[in-house]
């Protein structure tokens, strides 16, 4: 006996055929990786409890955003320094003016 193949679901389309996620193509202004950039942008930097509380993360979770988004994937120069409040991250200005 031969194996019957079954009819796939197509994904349903809207109208002018256009795809149900073709307007989350947009980019979303306020995320969690932009909210920690904004503190790790400021003068006064972040610490990892100023980017827990911002994003609900875990601290683990902060760490490894710093080491690999901020400094692998977006390349930016992330500096810290030891404070009253604890070790303050920051993104370094280019001196360059880029």
């Amino acid at each position: 006996m031969a194996k019957r193949k079954t009819a796939r679901s197509k994904p349903k389309r809207g109208k002018a055929g256009k795809s149900p996620h073709s307007d989350q193509s947009k980019r979303r202004t306020a995320t969690k990786m932009q909210a920690c950039l904004d503190l790790l942008s400021s003068a006064s930097g972040a610490t990892v409890g100023d980017m827990q509380q911002a994003t609900g993360w875990q601290p683990h979770s902060v760490r490894g955003f710093l080491a690999g988004t901020v400094k692998k994937k977006l390349g930016l120069d992330l500096t810290s320094t030891k404070e009253e409040r604890g070790r303050v991250y920051r993104i370094a200005r280019a001196k360059d003016g880029t």
